[in-house]
């Protein structure tokens, strides 16, 4: 099966293109952590809050719509995006420290490969299938 008819059956993108977007992700992930070193943020308030976004997986516990639902949601870029306008727009150093590490950890996941889901299981994401293939 050749990378362009996985990916018509899958829902995921494959090769090069894959690579660009986990690429995009490192960017994303390398500059917003620079951009809080510069803005001189706490590190123990990144380190506390750089993983509450995986908190979404207890959505998993409702089922796989619900759990896809709820990670979509939370490991898309609109909101943190949205956060980070309001922060620059109040000038709110904390809005903006909460906006850029929550827009590093969608850049961590993506440059892993964990892409936003698809309601038939955690496993089939957008940057292709993560975790053990049934056998």
């Amino acid at each position: 099966m050749t990378d362009t008819a996985s990916a018509e059956t899958s829902g995921a993108v494959t090769g090069g293109l894959r690579t660009v977007l986990r690429l995009e992700g490192l960017a994303l992930f390398i500059g917003m952590t620079l951009l809080y070193y510069i803005w001189d943020g706490d590190w123990w308030i990144y380190a506390i809050l750089f993983f509450v976004p995986d908190l979404s997986f207890a959505a998993y516990l409702s089922g796989p719509r619900f759990g896809a639902l709820v990670y979509n949601t939370v490991h898309s870029y609109l909101a943190p995006v949205a956060i980070m306008t309001g922060g620059f727009a109040t000038a709110s150093p904390l809005v903006l420290s909460i906006a850029m590490i929550w827009l590093a950890h969608i850049g961590f996941d993506r440059a892993l490969g964990y892409g936003l889901k698809y309601a038939s299981g955690f496993g089939f994401t957008h940057l292709g299938r993560i975790g053990k293939l049934p056998n």
